[in-house]
C-alpha cells in the first residue's frame, strides 16, 4: 500500500512520453488518415489498464475524440475494457451504447464488469441480448456465463449451459471444462463434474486442480487424493490451490501422516510460505491434533496478517489451550496488528473456557472502543463469556441490545441458563425464540430438552418432541439422544425406549442414555440387556457406560454381576476405573449388607478415596443401622469437606434410627456451630402446567381441606389392607401417636393427594422429591396404587420408584 503511489509517480515520465507520442501520432493522422495505427492506441489503453491510471486513460480518450479519429472495433473493445477495469463501469456502458458495431468481445467485456461489481441482473440482461442478436457463443462466453451462475449462487442452472456447450461442440475445451467442473462442484454434482473432466482434451493444471478441489469440497477425500496422484503421474506440478485442496482432503480423512506428505510436496514446490498453503497447513495440523506443528508453520510465515493471527488464536481456543490463545492475542497487540471480529470471538471463547470474567470484561472494553460490539459474532461470544462466568444479567443486556439476533444468539442464552441450573428461564427463552419464528437448531432443541429434564417438565418435553417431529431434525441422533435422556429423567422410561427404538442410528451416547435411564428407574435387567445389545452392535463402551451398568447392578443388589462387570473394564474394554466406578461398587457392596467387603474394597482404591466413596458407605450404614462404621465414614467425609450438609444429616438420621438421641443432639449442635443448615424436604407435582410445591406439614395450599380429606380416606383404606406405620422413620424423640400423625403430612403424601384430586384417571401421577424417599411413604404408596388403580411415579434424590397395583419397580431394594 505504501509503495503504490511512488510506483505511479515513477511511471509518469513514461506516461507523459506516451502522451507526447500519442499527440504526435494524432497530428500525423490528421494530415494523413491512412497512417492511423490501431495497435498503437490499443497498446496505450492497455498501458492505462496495467497502471490502473484512469486519468491518463481518460486523457487519451479525450484526445481521440477531439482529433476526430474513428477507432475501430478492436480498439473500442480495449477502451471499454479499460473503463471496466479502472472502475468506470458507467463510462464503459456509455461507450458500449455508442458503438455502431459490437461483437462477442464487446458483450463479454461489459458482462464481466457487471459481474465484478455485483450487478448480476444487468449481466444476465446483456447475455440474453447478446444471444438474441446472434453473436458467437464460444469458450469465452461459456466460461463467463458459468462464472456468472456461480456468482449468483445458481450453479444448478449449469446443466442447461452444459447442454448448449455440448450442442456447439465445446465440451472438450479445457477452459469451458474447468468452469463446468467448478460449477458442478458447487452444487454437489460430483459425478457430473467427473464426466466433464474425463471429456476434456489436453487437461491443464487448472482442470486437474478443479477436480481435486471438487472431490475435497464434497467430502470425497479418497477420490481427491487419487486424482492428485494421477495428476502427478501425468507430470503436472501442483500449484498453491492444488495443495490447499489436497490439505482439506487430509483434514477430512483425519490423516496427519498424509498431511505431512503434502507438506513435503509444498516444500519441494516452494509453496510452503504461500499464504493459502500456509493457512491450509495450519488448519490441517491443528485439526489433526498437532497444534505444535501448526504453531511451527505460523512462526515460519514471515508476514502475519490479521487472518493468520486470528486463525492461530482460534485453533488454540478450540484445542482447549486457552492460556496460549490469550498469550498469542497479547503478542498480536504488541505487533500492532489490529484484531478483527474473529480475533475477538476466539479470545472471548478462551476467556469463557477459563472462567475469566475480569479478563472477559477487559476484552469487552477493547471491543467497545473500536466499535464492533454490535457484530453478531462478537456479541454472541460476549454473551457466552458472561453466561459461563455466571454473570447472566450482563449477558442478557447484550442479548436484548442486539439488533439482529440469530439462532446462535438465542442458543447461547438458553444454554447459559441450562448450565447455571435455571431450567424455567431457559424454557421461557425457548418459547420466546419459537414465538419470534427463529428456526430452532440441534443445539436449541437439545438444550431445551435438558432444561425440561432439570425441572422434570414432561408435558413441555412432549410438546418439544412434537415440534421436533415437524422439522428436518426428526431423525437427528443428537436430538434423539436428548429425548431419551429427558424422558428417562422425567419419569417416562417407556417413551425413552420408544425414541431409542425409532432412531435410525445409535452411538455410544444413545446407549449410555438408555442404560442410565433404566438404571435410575431400577430396571437393571433392561439396562444390562441394552448393554449386551451395545456389545453386539460393536459400539465401544466408555467410562460413562460402566457408571450406568454398575449403578443398575447397585440399584437392585446384583453383587456378583456388578463385580464381574467391574473386573472386565480394563482387560476387555481398556477402561481404567475412575472414582465414580469405585463409588458404585462401594454402594453395591454396602447396600447389600456386605459392609466389611466394602471397607476392604475402599482400601484397594489406587487413589485417595473421595468424598463420594465415604458418603456412599455412610448411606449403606444408615440402611443397615451400623452406627460405628457410619461415624467413621462421616469423619472421613468431614475431613475432606467440613461443611458437607448431607453427611451431617445422614449421621444424625443414623443416630436417630439406632436410638442414640444424645448423639443426634450433639450432631445438630455441631451443625449450628459450623453454620451448616439442613435443606428443607420438598416435593413437587405438575398439574396442567402449574407446579405445586409442598413441605412437611404444609398448610399453605388453598385446597388444603380437600387434600386432608383425601389423605384421611387413603389412610382408612390402606389400614384396611394391613398398613402398619413405620414410626422409626420419624427422627424425633416424640411419642408414637405424634410420629404417626407426622407421617401423614409428609410432603410426598400431600403432593400425591393433590394429584389424585386433579389429574384425570388413567394418567400417571408424577411426584419429585429433593431428598431420599421415606420408607413408610414407600410402603403407603404401594398400597395406595392398588387402592386407586393408578400408576404413581416418584423420583427422589437417588432414583425413580414406579408404584402400580401394589408393587414398586425397585423390589423394595433401595
Amino acid at each position: 500500500m505504501i509503495k503504490a503511489p511512488s510506483f505511479r509517480i515513477l511511471q509518469w515520465p513514461r506516461l507523459l512520453s506516451m502522451a507526447a507520442h500519442l499527440s504526435s501520432e494524432m497530428a500525423t493522422h490528421a494530415l494523413n488518415p491512412t497512417k492511423f495505427d490501431s495497435f498503437f492506441y490499443a497498446r496505450a489503453f492497455q498501458s492505462c489498464i496495467a497502471e490502473s491510471n484512469s486519468l491518463a486513460g481518460g486523457s487519451f480518450h479525450c484526445r481521440v475524440l477531439k482529433s476526430g479519429i474513428h477507432l475501430d472495433l478492436f480498439c473500442k473493445n480495449i477502451l471499454m475494457n479499460m473503463y471496466v477495469k479502472i472502475g468506470h463501469l458507467g463510462d464503459g456502458h456509455k461507450l458500449f451504447d455508442e458503438m455502431r458495431e459490437r461483437n462477442m468481445v464487446s458483450f463479454v467485456t461489459l458482462i464481466q464488469g457487471y459481474m465484478q461489481s455485483g450487478e448480476f441482473g444487468m449481466a444476465v440482461h446483456l447475455f440474453l441480448r447478446m444471444h438474441r442478436e446472434g453473436h458467437e457463443l464460444n469458450q469465452f462466453v461459456f466460461t463467463t456465463v458459468l462464472k456468472l451462475l456461480v456468482s449468483m449462487d445458481l450453479p444448478e442452472l449449469c446443466e442447461s449451459v452444459h447442454a448448449c456447450v455440448c450442442k456447439l461442440g465445446h465440451s472438450s475445451n479445457v477452459f469451458v471444462g474447468a468452469a463446468m467442473v467448478e460449477a458442478y462442484s458447487l452444487c454437489g454434482m460430483v459425478d457430473e463434474a467427473m464426466m466433464v473432466f474425463d471429456g476434456i482434451v489436453g487437461k491443464d493444471i487448472v482442470a486437474w486442480t478443479g477436480m481435486v478441489a471438487c472431490y475435497a469440497d464434497n467430502d470425497c477425500s479418497e477420490d481427491s487424493v487419487e486424482v492428485f496422484s494421477k495428476m502427478m503421474n501425468e507430470g503436472f506440478r501442483p500449484n498453491n490451490f492444488t495443495l490447499t485442496s489436497l490439505l482439506k482432503a487430509c483434514v477430512l480423512l483425519s490423516s496427519l501422516e498424509l498431511g505431512k506428505c503434502v507438506h513435503g510436496c509444498a516444500v519441494k514446490t516452494r509453496y510452503e510460505s504461500d499464504p493459502y498453503v500456509a493457512g491450509a497447513l495450519l488448519d490441517m495440523y491443528a485439526k489433526c491434533g498437532d497444534i505444535t506443528d501448526a504453531r511451527a508453520i505460523f512462526e515460519m510465515v514471515t508476514h502475519h496478517d490479521v487472518i493468520f493471527w486470528s486463525f492461530m488464536i482460534a485453533r488454540y481456543a478450540q484445542s482447549n489451550e486457552s492460556e496460549e490463545a490469550l498469550k498469542l492475542f497479547q503478542r498480536m497487540l504488541r505487533a500492532s496488528v489490529v484484531p478483527n471480529e474473529f480475533s475477538y470471538s476466539s479470545v472471548l471463547q478462551a476467556c469463557a473456557d477459563l472462567g475469566g470474567l475480569k479478563l472477559g470484561e477487559q476484552v469487552h472494553g477493547h471491543i467497545v472502543k473500536i466499535g464492533i460490539e454490535q457484530d453478531i459474532f462478537v456479541s454472541n461470544a460476549l454473551i457466552d463469556v458472561y453466561a459461563k462466568c455466571g454473570s447472566m444479567d450482563t449477558g442478557l443486556e447484550i442479548f436484548y441490545e442486539l439488533n439482529d439476533k440469530n439462532d446462535v444468539s438465542w442458543n447461547t442464552v438458553i444454554v447459559g441458563y441450562v448450565q447455571l441450573g435455571y431450567g424455567e428461564d431457559a424454557l421461557g427463552l425457548f418459547l420466546d425464540m419459537h414465538a419470534t419464528q427463529v428456526p430452532g437448531t440441534q443445539v436449541t432443541y437439545s438444550s431445551a430438552l435438558r432444561a425440561c429434564a432439570s425441572i422434570t417438565a414432561i408435558d413441555l418435553a412432549s410438546q418439544i418432541h412434537a415440534l421436533v417431529s415437524k422439522t428436518s431434525l426428526s431423525d437427528d441422533f443428537v436430538v434423539g439422544n436428548s429425548l431419551i435422556d429427558t424422558y428417562a429423567k422425567c419419569g417416562s422410561i417407556k417413551d425413552a425406549r420408544k425414541v431409542f427404538d425409532l432412531m435410525n442410528e445409535h452411538d455410544v451416547i444413545s446407549f449410555n442414555a438408555m442404560i442410565s435411564g433404566y438404571a435410575i428407574h431400577g430396571l437393571a435387567e433392561d439396562a444390562l440387556s441394552i448393554f449386551s445389545k451395545m456389545n453386539q452392535m460393536n459400539v465401544r463402551a466408555n467410562a460413562v457406560t460402566f457408571v450406568g451398568v454398575l449403578s443398575a447392578c447397585s440399584n437392585i443388589g446384583l453383587v456378583n454381576e456388578g463385580l464381574s462387570y467391574f473386573n472386565s473394564m480394563t482387560p476387555e474394554h481398556g477402561i481404567e476405573p475412575s472414582i465414580e466406578h469405585y463409588t458404585c461398587m462401594v454402594r453395591l457392596l454396602g447396600h447389600s449388607g456386605r459392609l466389611d467387603e466394602a471397607v476392604k474394597f475402599i482400601e484397594k482404591i489406587p487413589a485417595e478415596p473421595s468424598l463420594m466413596v465415604w458418603r456412599a458407605l455412610l448411606g449403606s450404614c444408615l440402611v443397615h443401622k451400623n452406627a460405628e462404621l457410619g461415624q467413621m465414614c462421616a469423619e472421613r467425609v468431614l475431613e475432606i469437606e467440613p461443611q458437607d450438609e448431607s453427611t451431617y444429616i445422614l449421621l444424625s438420621n443414623l443416630y436417630a434410627k439406632t436410638g442414640r438421641w444424645d448423639s443426634v443432639a450433639l450432631t445438630r449442635k455441631s451443625m449450628r456451630s459450623r453454620g451448616v443448615k439442613k435443606e428443607a424436604g420438598l416435593s413437587w407435582i405438575e398439574i396442567q402446567g402449574e407446579v405445586h410445591s409442598f413441605s412437611v406439614g404444609d398448610k399453605s395450599h388453598p385446597d388444603l381441606r380437600l387434600i386432608n380429606a383425601m389423605l384421611e380416606w387413603l389412610h382408612i383404606r390402606i389400614k384396611q389392607m394391613g398398613y402398619v406405620p413405620e414410626s422409626d422413620v420419624v427422627l424425633h424423640d416424640i411419642v408414637e401417636e405424634q410420629k404417626e400423625q407426622l407421617l401423614w403430612v409428609h410432603s410426598e403424601r400431600l403432593a400425591l393427594a393433590l394429584g389424585l384430586l386433579n389429574i384425570p384417571p388413567r394418567c400417571p401421577i408424577r411426584i419429585i422429591k429433593n431428598l431420599r424417599f421415606c420408607s413408610d411413604c414407600h410402603t403407603a404408596f404401594k398400597l395406595i396404587s392398588k387402592v386407586v388403580q393408578r400408576e404413581i411415579i416418584a423420583r427422589d434424590v437417588n432414583r425413580f420408584h414406579h408404584f402400580h397395583r401394589g408393587v414398586c419397580t425397585c423390589g423394595d431394594y433401595w
